[in-house]
């Protein structure tokens, strides 16, 4: 028991120092997958490419990574939806269709804006098949970042990061949440010095003769434009073996040779965190294929379908990226109101590595680390609204679509106990109408309502479509008896939510250390609880394992005074430190810990110490009294 409370003040004393470097970590993720993003006006659906479904495409790339500069010649095997005399794909004006060509015959054709419209030979009637070939060449925008060129140790490297309109940039598609490619062929042709990434499975290498090499990758899965990636440079190739037979596959890496060596250790705990992942949510959604990283020069990664394109192996991000390979890649969110389908999701599958691989108590420490971020505004909704489509920064918010969205996921697992919230995941990753395809928010309320029985709509209408989170009250009282009463208020940071009804767990402390959880629910401000106590109760803490979305609460441990009117001083400190209290406190225990969490020492009810032979800087002590506990900062000079 007292180990774990040991735990818990470590927790705190460490959520603000780890907060702002977890905070930028999620930033560089957010930053990265939003790369492609800039061109505002495109974020909305192109009604004049709705009327086909593309079934294949073979894309044949030239590239130099010291050149800025692609050729390509696309081919496109597609179904009429609608009786359609044209075609329509998504291109920047920056580069130059050369011909279209269907069947060897030359088709007309016009660059409009970023669109190339091809005029059909003849007409397509509904439920016929067509195939277009287009041959382009030219310089790709700069403006959106979607084909970059670097350099590592000197050498140079080209890369693609399309999220979300980007594939346009450097080839002729069709990139809205509305159609998957069935399957690809990608041929990358570059100087035979480098080596080629792109999606699926490696098929071939082939020289020209002339200095030239061929790589051929394939692809089976269905896809969507802005997940098809390719990259070239000088790699060094470390491959893995992951699954569980007979779904057993590859994870190829592709590496800086300079910084081979070192990554080795840091790449082995994708093994691991694909095997928990696998546990959860079942195989690795294309087993029949490979998974892997490549290396490329971004600050964050990308989930490129069965490749990530990565800035570092820092476990936190392999974590992230390898969860998009189900959410995201397997199911994509169907529009970028629904973004936190991916980003929220990805980022709570890298909390369940810390869970399931670190312990619980650095899990409390993440899911505080996430709240702190969340709760640093008092607004903002996990939904996209459509008025804030135009904004780059808020679709890809560090804050709302990834923290917020993870901790909304982890609340649902709360609430839906671990069961029933696996298989409402399962369910919905497998369901035939969403698996390789798109889905949106009320597709997955469904899938766990179906499991769980509950009704979620309140839930996701709070957490989800709304703004805010909630501030929490507390008191206890001794009622004698062995009966504690607790008192629970809740005020709201905005108007958009009048109450969250949440269940919300409180933990009951005595004087020695002993700890009791009582999980009550929470349905209106000012309820009162009376619950059985072990123990004669000397203090509590509200949501200690950090469960809920709410802001530091202001909690009254015996209605006798506020643990905010408990304060030290000097702070700084040389010497000798004393503590202020209100009327009726006392002191029953302290004890102090470094910046890392590790006790220092501990005494019992005083209210004076002698602090000279703490090391300077940064120090925390916990102070039991007979109105709860408290955590205090202070410096020591």
């Amino acid at each position: 028991m007292k180990q774990n409370i040991l735990a818990l003040l470590c927790a705190f004393a460490l959520y603000t120092a780890y907060a702002q470097e977890t905070d930028i970590q999620t930033q560089q993720i957010a930053e990265a997958e939003m790369k492609s993003t800039f061109q505002l006006k495109d974020l909305t659906t192109n009604p004049n490419t709705a009327n086909y479904d593309i079934t294949y495409h073979m894309l044949q790339f030239e590239v130099d990574p010291a050149e800025f500069y692609i050729s390509g010649v696309v081919t496109t095997n597609y179904t009429a939806l609608e009786n359609m005399t044209s075609i329509t794909f998504d291109l920047t004006s920056q580069l130059n269709v050369t011909s279209v060509t269907s069947s060897e015959n030359n088709l007309m054709y016009t660059q409009n804006g970023n669109e190339l419209v091809i005029t059909l030979a003849q007409q397509l009637n509904e439920g016929e098949e067509g195939t277009v070939t287009v041959t382009y060449s030219g310089t790709p925008s700069t403006q959106e970042q979607a084909f970059n060129l670097a350099t590592h140790n000197g050498i140079p490297v080209m890369s693609t990061l399309s999220e979300p309109y980007g594939a346009k940039d450097w080839w002729p598609c069709k990139q809205d949440l509305n159609d998957k490619i069935d399957s690809i062929d990608v041929y990358i042709t570059s100087p035979q010095e480098y080596t080629s990434v792109s999606n699926g499975v490696e098929q071939s290498q082939e020289l020209d003769g002339e200095g030239n090499k061929t790589t051929h990758f394939k692809h089976e899965y269905p896809i969507p434009a802005y997940l098809i990636a390719i990259a070239v440079t000088e790699y060094s190739v470390y491959t893995q073996q992951a699954g569980t037979a007979p779904n057993t596959f590859p994870i190829v890496n592709y590496i800086y040779p300079e910084n081979y060596d070192a990554s080795l250790d840091p790449l082995a705990a994708t093994l691991p965190i694909m095997d928990l992942y696998e546990s959860l949510f079942g195989t690795y959604p294309f087993a029949n294929e490979k998974y892997g990283h490549a290396q490329c020069n971004i600050n964050g990664g990308m989930e490129h379908t069965t490749v990530s394109f990565m800035g570092n192996f820092d476990r936190n991000l392999v974590a992230h990226e390898l969860g998009h390979q189900w959410f995201g890649d397997k199911v994509t969110c169907g529009t970028w109101s629904d973004i936190w389908l991916n980003e929220g999701f990805a980022t709570y599958l890298s909390g369940l590595v810390i869970e399931n691989l670190d312990g619980n108590y650095n899990f409390i420490n993440w899911k505080a680390q996430r709240i702190i971020s969340i709760t640093s505004a008092p607004d903002g909704t996990v939904y996209v609204p459509e008025a804030e489509l135009n904004s780059v920064g808020r679709i890809f918010s560090s804050r709302l679509s990834y923290n917020k969205g993870a901790m909304v996921v982890h609340m649902l697992r709360y609430i839906m106990g671990d069961e029933d919230f696996y298989q409402g995941l399962r369910n919905y990753l497998n369901d035939e109408n969403l698996a390789f395809g798109y889905a949106t928010t009320p597709d997955l309320q469904a899938h766990l309502e179906a499991v769980s029985g509950m009704d979620l709509t309140g839930f996701f209408n709070d957490w989800i479509y709304s703004q805010g989170y909630p501030i929490y009250d507390v008191t206890t009282q001794d009622i004698g008896g062995g009966q504690v009463q607790i008192t629970i208020n809740q005020d709201q940071t905005g108007s958009m939510v009048d109450f969250f009804e949440m269940p919300v767990k409180i933990r009951l402390l005595s004087a020695d250390g002993e700890t009791f959880d009582v999980k009550l629910n929470h349905t209106f401000s000012g309820q009162q609880f009376v619950v059985d106590a072990p123990f004669t109760v000397a203090g509590f803490e509200f949501d200690p394992e950090r469960d809920i979305i709410c802001s530091n609460s202001a909690s009254l441990a015996t209605s006798q005074f506020k643990l905010s009117q408990v304060k030290l001083f000097p702070n700084p400190v040389k010497d000798e430190l004393q503590v202020t209290l209100p009327q009726n406190a006392i002191v029953q225990k302290a004890v102090f810990y470094n910046a890392l969490g590790q006790k220092e020492f501990e005494t019992g009810p005083q209210t004076q110490w002698n602090v000279s032979q703490l090391p300077s800087g940064i120090h925390f002590i916990s102070l039991i009294t007979n109105g709860g506990k408290t955590t205090l900062k202070f410096i020591k000079e």
